[in-house]
């Protein structure tokens, strides 16, 4: 039994995919592999990504970040969910908020026994119940505390905004004091092996050839590695998901930084609104064959709640993933492996999640064939799961006021999705399956808030008299809310710990 370890790992790629895994690689592996990131200075990023979801919190306790530190490096905010608005019908308004629903009563989950007072009319709305939506509705915000028993307060859940390409400085600093070497450089080629066809170097514009074992694609949509050299081929989403471009500008921020991430869904697409310290980032998703370019950007234009400071940049993009996100010696991360529009804020979690399954599966020069298929079965499912909670936002829509809508309702989804709804319409239950990216609290807050129809609830709830559950409801809800009373704002908290110096 022999293990020959790989020596030497190259990633293809900055922004933030590459040095999100470099910073992690650099600090999980020691300082025993050499781990060089190769990038551009001529070639732009991405970089719009810039609001995430709370597993964030877990990859920056892993390489050791201070969360001040790291939230004025890069103007962030705190994010406590999204706000949806004219998603299920023009005029409406919901939020998807962190954490959890209500708090347990017996055998039965929380939402169910809200389910039955509500179709008696004796529920207030869903919102009352979650302790994150409603301090976001106020504003609010605090960590979560654990030195109040039983108190809401432990359930805050929250994740970050921030500045994409200050997250990426901060995080190459990092990982350039924890040993990773920047290539500056235009790669023009990758060679191959003979035989194989494992890539064995990359070659710069000024001829220098980056040699390595293991191969990261971080490279953004173009795929250079997995699919311009490797041709690994891409699965086309876009009979779900229709958008296809985005534009994208910063404004000036305004007073109030709302601690949540807002989309406005808008006649052909949506708007994203993200508030940060300097600045509030925006963008409109939208599909091209509904709207053109111009008219998307005086959509956007016409939305934002301050000056603009730049013109609109155009994305063009496809939904779907990489046939395989590892291929040969390659791991594709980030764009390279596949795109979801943001809605969720998933982008930079996909990365997270993609760099902690290659550690899972770390290779050495014998690179199994067994762990490359399971690598890429993982990565699927959770594409897949996630592809499915974003359609379920556009095809769950009662608007009858342009093309678009009327198309999104009518289309055909994913057997998985459908199955998952008749399960919500039957009698209000989310199956969460193999530990997917989205909960069933998420779920639930989906369905509710876009007017999802549900025919009956979980016969267990009657095993508690009517009284008792109102009586509960009650205190579940004044709970909530005198522990948001008592929360500071959010500009508060932020001016208290982590106000980032003026740009």
């Amino acid at each position: 039994m022999q293990n020959v370890p790989i020596k030497d790992i190259v990633i293809v790629g900055g922004g933030t995919a590459g040095w999100m895994t470099a910073a992690a690689l650099a600090t999980i592996l020691n300082g025993r592999y050499n781990i060089r990131l190769v990038e551009s200075d001529e070639i732009g990023i991405v970089g719009v990504g810039e609001a995430t979801i709370p597993m964030i919190q877990r990859f920056n306790r892993v390489l050791g970040i201070d969360e001040a530190e790291f939230m004025r490096a890069t103007q962030g905010s705190f994010k406590l969910g999204v706000e949806f608005v004219n998603w299920g019908r023009k005029g409406e308004r919901y939020m998807h908020g962190f954490g959890r629903l209500g708090q347990d009563l017996a055998t039965v989950p929380f939402e169910q026994y809200w389910s039955k007072m509500r179709a008696l009319g004796k529920a207030a709305p869903l919102e009352e119940y979650s302790i994150t939506r409603m301090a976001a509705k106020a504003g609010k915000f605090m960590p979560a505390r654990h030195d109040v028993p039983n108190s809401p307060l432990a359930d805050i859940a929250y994740a970050y905004h921030f500045d994409a390409s200050l997250y990426a400085r901060y995080l190459r600093k990092l990982s350039e004091s924890r040993g990773v070497t920047r290539v500056e450089g235009k790669i023009v080629r990758a060679t191959q092996r003979p035989g194989d066809g494992y890539i064995d170097a990359v070659e710069l514009e000024n001829g220098t050839q980056v040699a390595g074992d293991l191969f990261i694609d971080c490279s953004g949509f173009r795929g250079l590695l997995i699919e311009q050299t490797l041709q690994t081929g891409y699965e086309d989403w876009s009979g779900w998901l229709p958008a296809d471009r985005a534009l994208a500008v910063p404004c000036e921020s305004v007073k109030t930084m709302t601690p949540f991430t807002r989309a406005t869904a808008h006649q052909s697409g949506w708007q994203w609104r993200i508030p940060l310290q300097h600045r509030t980032g925006n963008g409109h998703v939208y599909c091209s064959r509904y709207i053109s370019d111009d008219e998307a950007a005086a959509t956007l234009l016409a939305n934002l709640d301050a000056p603009a400071l730049a013109d609109p940049r155009l994305i063009k993009f496809q939904t779907g993933m990489r046939k395989q996100a590892w291929n040969r010696n390659v791991v594709a991360i980030g764009l390279a492996g596949g795109f979801l529009e943001p809605i969720e804020s998933t982008s930079i979690h996909l990365i997270q999640s993609a760099i902690s399954r290659l550690i899972e599966f770390f290779p050495d020069r014998g690179f199994q064939d067994v762990e490359r298929a399971e690598f890429n079965r993982q990565s699927r499912f959770e594409y897949e799961r996630i592809r499915d909670f974003i359609v379920l936002h556009y095809h769950l829509n009662q608007r009858t006021d342009s093309p678009y809508w009327l198309a999104c309702a009518n289309m055909a989804i994913p057997d998985t999705l459908r199955q998952k709804m008749d399960l919500y319409r039957a009698r209000g239950k989310v199956v969460r399956v193999d530990n997917e990216l989205f909960s069933e609290v998420g779920w639930i807050q989906v369905f509710e808030g876009q007017n999802m129809p549900v025919n009956a609830y979980n016969p267990l709830v009657d095993v508690q008299s009517e009284a008792d559950i109102a009586d509960y409801l009650d205190s579940v809800r004044g709970v909530i809310a005198k522990c948001v009373s008592v929360m500071p704002t959010h500009e508060e908290y932020i001016a208290r710990h982590c106000a980032a110096p003026k740009m």
